[in-house]
């Protein structure tokens, strides 16, 4: 069993690696779930989708409540932007508590910097926690951030690059300085 969470910036290949983990966990003939929040509709309803394309099988539900009901008979949980499912921090430390393996694309902190919830609720509990860095289009350096390129009506707002780009700390220290 295990508690995997990979976070970031947007565009740093989080989803990536959690779909390649969920492709080891097939091989060892695990039965494995995976949902995405209802709001995430980005590129499909049904599935989780990288930015490159590659896909899986995907339940789109609303709050923790629902990944509860829909795991009973599966060995993998697999959540997808999961700083935008209401409740599923707690649910999935009490999931793993109860022996399944978990594993998570989450983005950890808000364009305006500011931590979200949901991840927060799971760190505690994780096994193993990858930051995946993306590249700043501007400096050409590792990018740690997420940064909004337009006015955002929330924190939590869907979109890609028509709305975030990653950014290198030197870049987005200005936003940190105004939220610290």
């Amino acid at each position: 069993m295990n508690f995997t969470i990979y976070t970031g910036p947007m565009f740093g290949g989080k989803t990536s690696k959690m779909l390649a983990d969920l492709e080891r966990e097939k091989y060892r003939k695990k039965k494995i779930i995976v949902f995405k929040p209802e709001q995430d509709n980005r590129y499909s309803s049904n599935k989780v989708k990288t930015h490159s394309g590659n896909s899986w099988p995907a339940i789109s539900v609303t709050n923790g409540a629902d990944i509860i009901t829909k795991s009973i008979g599966y060995d993998v949980i697999g959540v997808d932007e999961a700083f935008m499912i209401d409740g599923c921090g707690d649910v999935l430390a009490f999931l793993f508590a109860n022996g399944y393996s978990i594993y998570v694309s989450t983005v950890q902190l808000s364009s305006d910097g500011k931590p979200f919830a949901e991840p927060m609720k799971m760190f505690p509990y994780a096994t193993k926690i990858e930051v995946c860095p993306a590249v700043c289009p501007v400096s050409g350096v590792d990018a740690y951030y997420t940064m909004a390129t337009t006015d955002k009506s929330s924190d939590i707002q869907v979109g890609g690059s028509d709305i975030y780009q990653p950014r290198s700390y030197q870049e987005y220290v200005n936003v940190l300085r105004n939220v610290i």
